[in-house]
């Protein structure tokens, strides 16, 4: 035990006491979750009457969840972005409670080419912590050998734009990361601010540097792919990590910040050098047990998602995974309490949680006419959509992902991830969806030249590979130049969906490749499948985004 671990030994108990009773509450609330979710309620309906969405909805009148429903239909962010753009302004009364200041704004794609924008308060902000110490308090529990031990974090940065009153919009877990507790800042291998390194390659080179001469006990993230991008950045830079870590230098493949280059000046370490060459030569190319003996793996693994894990079993031998929960920028939903599975208890103390059957979701034409079911009366084996009411000023919004109730934890639902939406593709977190891919066509169209036209007919789908794309499937036309319309097709994509972008800039995602089909495969298709549901061709509905994932 190294002298820092033993110094820290009394610090970490008494933060390890507090957040043992946090998970005691936690737990214990859903022996009762019927009656919290209604104090919850109750208590953000008081807290908002009187915002403009309050006043809108007469919410000083609702009393009970029937009349709740009767007030507030079922919604989704483009019924919120009045509200939301009147938030963003600097007018927070539209949607928050006076006493709750706005301290940044958590962003990521919408439907529509037009990003989201969600409001993190304190209160909000507080909700996200509690359910990341229960998380790892219980994690920790499981796998004691990582106690007091090094963590490489990675998190984006909560700065990729500033909001019209310069308040900073990006990731919530930056501003996690930011604010932590000393005591666990400590366990952070990753210095502050190596989120906001533009460069890809880069970033994750300093990531890896960071933590390959540090004993780390667990990687967490929230999508595996970038969890296999950093062992795999290693492994292109071998040679310049092997020596950076014999001389104590730091050398990235790009540009970063005087800041970090004074954050990573290390001691040569001759020692760890010669056994990663050691282990280079032994296995043909470096692997994380040359230089960590990690107790688990921390990431998302449900949906498509799972696609990753084979390949980070290959690259981390049979390292324990737990997963992270439902995460999004509106907020935390479930909380994992065991390895090896992508379900986790429904968060019920920082969200008011709808559930809407999936059959009846798919044949809905409205929102506002489904059935929702609370948290305790959902049954365990169906499926649902989730709708969600919390502090971050969201009423009833659907955040059209499809959850599996696998089990219970007291009254409350234990929910896995299986998809977002109907009509939404997702391969690496970038969630595409039908709307997108039609405005990317018909942008790649009107970006000029004959070579390039937009076509009407065309299907996307996702194809995961070492690296995954996007294929556009299409009939050959006089003039048109696929590999042109592909790319600007790509361009176009990003530009509609920042998570996409995100996704292609980072390498995370390929870019999208052209495949000619037949002439009148689509035709003989469409005719197919009018014939196949005896429907008329008028009520026919060509699918552009086909959201399986091919392989």
């Amino acid at each position: 035990m190294s002298l820092k671990t033993f110094l820290l030994r009394p610090i970490a108990f008494a933060a390890s006491v507090h957040a043992g009773r946090e998970v005691a509450r936690f737990l214990k609330a859903h022996e009762h979750t019927a009656r919290v979710q209604e104090q919850l309620l109750a208590q953000l309906l008081a807290a908002h009457a009187v915002t403009g969405f309050g006043r809108a909805h007469d919410l000083r009148a609702v009393r009970t969840y029937e009349e709740f429903v009767r007030a507030v239909p079922v919604g989704t962010y483009e019924t919120h972005r009045p509200y939301m753009d009147r938030v963003l302004a600097g007018e927070t009364s539209a949607l928050l409670q006076p006493s709750q200041r706005v301290l940044m704004f958590s962003q990521t794609s919408g439907t529509t080419g037009l990003p989201k924008f969600i409001p993190v308060t304190p209160r909000s902000l507080s909700d996200a912590r509690r359910g990341w110490n229960v998380w790892g308090l219980t994690a920790l529990r499981d796998h004691r050998a990582a106690w007091l031990r090094y963590v490489v974090q990675l998190s984006s940065s909560m700065r990729e734009r500033v909001s019209p009153t310069g308040l900073p919009c990006g990731a919530v877990s930056g501003l996690l990361a930011a604010t932590q507790k000393k005591i666990v800042r400590r366990m952070y291998c990753v210095p502050p601010g190596v989120g906001d390194i533009a460069d890809s390659d880069s970033r994750l080179y300093t990531v890896l540097r960071s933590g390959v001469d540090r004993d780390v006990a667990f990687i967490t993230t929230a999508n595996p792919s970038s969890t296999i991008a950093l062992i795999e950045t290693g492994q292109r830079h071998v040679e310049r990590l092997i020596r950076d870590v014999r001389d104590g230098t730091f050398t990235p493949p790009g540009e970063v910040h005087v800041y970090i280059h004074r954050r990573l000046r290390r001691r040569h370490n001759a020692a760890l050098a010669k056994h990663l060459e050691a282990g280079l030569r032994r296995d043909g190319r470096l692997l994380p047990r040359h230089f960590w003996k990690l107790s688990f793996l921390a990431n998302w693994t449900g949906g498509t998602l799972g696609l990753y894990l084979p390949r980070l079993r290959e690259l981390f031998d049979d390292v324990p995974i737990r997963d992270i929960g439902l995460l999004a920028s509106e907020g935390r939903f479930s909380v994992p309490v065991a390895d090896s599975t992508a379900a986790g208890v429904a968060e019920i103390l920082g969200n008011f949680l709808e559930f809407i059957p999936a059959e009846e979701y798919a044949g809905a034409s409205r929102l506002e006419a489904v059935t929702t079911l609370r948290a305790h009366e959902v049954e365990v084996g169906r499926e649902y959509f989730l709708v969600v009411s919390n502090w971050s000023g969201l009423w009833r919004y659907n955040m059209d992902d499809r959850v599996r109730v696998v089990g219970r934890l007291g009254q409350s639902p234990m929910i896995e991830f299986l998809s977002r939406g109907l009509h939404t593709a997702n391969i690496t977190g970038e969630k595409i969806t039908e709307h997108q891919v039609v405005a990317a066509m018909a942008a790649a169209g009107g970006r000029g030249g004959a070579d390039a036209g937009a076509v009407e007919r065309f299907v996307l789908q996702g194809r995961f590979a070492a690296t995954p794309f996007y294929e556009l499937r299409l009939e050959p036309r006089d003039g048109l130049d696929v590999t042109i319309l592909a790319s600007r097709f790509d361009e176009a994509l990003s530009e509609l969906n920042v998570e996409y972008h995100s996704k292609r800039k980072s390498g995370r995602l390929g870019p999208v490749t052209p495949t000619l089909l037949p002439p009148g495969t689509l035709e003989a298709a469409e005719h197919a499948a009018i014939t196949a549901r005896q429907g008329r061709r008028e009520q026919y509905k060509h699918k552009y985004l086909l959201t399986e994932i091919a392989k």
